[in-house]
């Protein structure tokens, strides 16, 4: 018994990251200039490897190649993206995917990577890093109250591979610890469903009625029609009652990333 509680400890030590917050994989792309070096791994690369500030001087060089070459939000979707950044309540379903504002960003790139038609790599991390830059809504005061349905099979898939999924569902149980935030998992067990369509988005700009916003295939849709957004509320409603409650999300998300 022994034996096999020190293998299993040893299996899951395995698959911590690295201090530096990113994999072997991703460290890996940096090194061979095939993702663009973090700056953020720069400054902490050169504490670990005592260089003696020789990376740290690169950073203000990089961050400004950074902001040159930032790829801003679709035309389309920029009027969501600035409600998003200003509303003062975001709720969001997730059917088959982690939610941008969730995500690592070594969950994203995976994400951008695998989509068709491929992507270049500079093109990746344009919106790898534009897709973070939306999660700075999670550090404004006042706070926005946020909430979160997501499928039990969205936790199952690991998107990226092992190491960056273990990584996804610790990210995922440090933003469900923060007081403005909810997040609850369907269980894939439960039969019956009100919403078997597709993912979306209910956003309460600043001053402004609730919105709707869906997207399927690239096609994006902002709803607000008052009796469209009322529907999409309600079925909302009906999934969190039905939901796991959040202390026993995260018992659940603990134990698949114990499963891991």
């Amino acid at each position: 018994m022994r034996r096999r509680a020190g293998r299993r400890t040893r299996a899951r030590a395995s698959v911590r990251r690295p201090p530096l917050g990113y994999g072997p994989d991703a460290i890996s792309a940096m090194e061979r200039g095939v993702r663009t070096i973090r700056p953020e791994v720069l400054e902490k690369a050169d504490e670990l490897l005592a260089a003696g500030g020789l990376f740290k001087e690169a950073v203000p060089e990089v961050r400004e190649a950074m902001s040159r070459v930032r790829t801003r939000h679709p035309e389309w979707y920029r009027g969501y993206a600035a409600m998003e950044a200003e509303a003062v309540e975001l709720h969001q379903y997730s059917i088959n995917a982690v939610h941008g504002l969730l995500q690592t960003a070594d969950h994203a790139h995976a994400v951008f990577a695998n989509r068709r038609p491929f992507l270049n790599e500079e093109t990746i991390e344009k919106r790898v890093t534009d897709r973070l830059s939306r999660q700075q809504v999670f550090d404004r005061w006042p706070v926005p109250i946020v909430s979160y349905v997501i499928e039990e099979t969205v936790l199952d898939r690991p998107i990226g591979g092992r190491d960056v999924h273990a990584e996804q569902l610790r990210r995922l149980l440090t933003v469900s610890h923060m007081r403005n935030v909810e997040i609850q998992v369907m269980p894939t067990r439960v039969e019956e469903h009100p919403n078997l369509g597709s993912a979306f988005n209910l956003l309460t700009p600043k001053k402004h009625s609730q919105v709707a916003y869906t997207e399927a295939q690239g096609y994006p849709r902002l709803i607000t029609d008052p009796e469209e957004v009322r529907k999409i509320a309600d079925r909302y409603g009906s999934m969190r009652a039905m939901a796991l409650p959040p202390r026993e999300t995260r018992t659940l998300i603990e134990k698949k990333l114990e499963e891991l």
